[in-house]
């Protein structure tokens, strides 16, 4: 049997995030269905609070939001209690519909990762993939992305493994087995939030981070191009040192600027190093 810890272990598989990785520059679909659905039950949450927990499943996303003290003395002065588990699943009742009913207005291949998925392909890489989204939005989701030329090897959703979702490593994990995977050390975890990125870290991965068109960012496109070039610096800026304190290994604007960081991790392997 190899020694996995010998050197020239190859680069196996590449294992993206969805939202703001692969489509949805800015990740806007999550965030602002986040926003109506509290707002739905009176409660007024920020775009940037509705962030902050990104890249959790949905449900834990609104638990951490509710157990976050602005909100939480908010629906105390609502509800005259604590927000309760019950109290999450209402939300997240409320969020899901609206959900899926507005995925697919947000989710448009991201530039360029159209030909990254084709070209990892022709490297003889396999694709994997998991979300925070539930099944039920992956199930709208998949095929509009199919039809715009996104279709990885293996989808994994937030809320279908029973050991739970990020950032612990198991939907990363879910795609070794799927894609049969023998060394964790042979696969990206490319992703725009930080638990994404500590998911990768956590599996053995290498942790890839995307600034510019993710999350930690936070505006579309066209947003930033009505920007003055100084703020949009900045904003990269930022988002590269949050990225980076998660433990990401390389930090990349897009999933259009990924195919230099593969061929520098494939030669890292070659040499023996490991993640």
């Amino acid at each position: 049997m190899t020694n996995p810890t010998a050197p020239g272990r190859p680069l196996q598989a590449v294992i993206f995030d969805w939202a703001g990785t692969l489509v949805d520059f800015g990740s806007l679909a999550p965030t602002q269905i986040f926003v109506d659905a509290f707002d739905s039950f009176g409660i007024e949450i920020s775009l940037q609070q509705a962030r902050g927990p990104m890249g959790l499943s949905k449900w834990q996303h609104i638990r951490v939001l509710l157990d976050t003290p602005e909100i939480a003395a908010q629906w105390q002065r609502h509800a005259g209690r604590a927000a309760s588990d019950a109290d999450v699943d209402a939300i997240y009742a409320r969020f899901m519909p609206m959900q899926i009913a507005k995925v697919g207005q947000y989710s448009q291949a991201i530039e360029g990762a159209v030909q990254v998925l084709a070209w990892l392909r022709e490297q003889g890489l396999k694709i994997g993939s998991c979300s925070g989204y539930p099944r039920q939005v992956l199930d709208v989701l998949l095929p509009m992305a199919a039809q715009a030329g996104i279709a990885p090897d293996h989808v994994v959703a937030g809320d279908e493994l029973a050991a739970g979702g990020r950032p612990g490593p198991y939907m990363a994990l879910a795609n070794v087995l799927a894609l049969k995977i023998d060394d964790v050390a042979g696969c990206i975890k490319v992703d725009d939030t930080v638990p994404g990125i500590e998911e990768g870290l956590r599996a053995g991965m290498w942790s890839v981070g995307v600034s510019l068109s993710g999350n930690e960012v936070g505006h579309t496109r066209a947003a930033l191009d009505c920007l003055p070039a100084s703020e949009v610096a900045q904003l990269k800026a930022q988002a590269e040192e949050r990225l980076r304190a998660a433990g990401a290994h390389y930090v990349i604007d897009s999933v259009a600027d990924l195919p230099q960081v593969v061929n520098q991790i494939r030669a890292r392997l070659a040499a023996g190093e490991r993640p």
